[in-house]
């Protein structure tokens, strides 16, 4: 078995960051649910701005909320553009027809186009939103 990424929410901004909670990232239940990240999953956030980046876990939040939360809140601020990754294993025998989730938000963190990253591919490793 191997770890792949499984989904990608493309280019989120932070709404809130929070030094003083139990740690976490507060991310959309929508962009939850369209991306496939189960509440207390594991996720990656790399930060576009500062090139930080970190593992923490995802609970649910309102709607276009994208929070940062505990020590994590020290390595984004509010208006920073994020990438959240989430991860799975896959047998060997299915990696040849694996394809990771995109998912592709606005300013305002709402959806604005979900695709198979195979689709999503213009030229070798990179990856467009529309």
């Amino acid at each position: 078995m191997r770890i792949m990424l499984k989904s990608k929410i493309h280019q989120a901004r932070v709404t809130r960051a929070t030094i003083d909670y139990e740690g976490s990232i507060s991310i959309d239940k929508k962009l939850m649910e369209e991306a496939d990240i189960l509440p207390y999953e594991q996720v990656q956030v790399l930060n576009l701005n500062n090139g930080a980046r970190f593992t923490t876990y995802a609970i649910g939040a309102e709607s276009g909320e994208i929070g940062i939360n505990g020590a994590a809140a020290r390595l984004a601020a509010v208006g920073d553009t994020i990438i959240v990754l989430s991860y799975c294993y896959v047998e060997e025998n299915e990696i040849h027809n694996f394809s990771p989730k995109l998912v592709c938000v606005d300013a305002e963190n709402a959806i604005i186009e979900t695709k198979q990253m195979v689709e999503a591919i213009s030229s070798w490793g990179e990856d467009k939103c529309a």
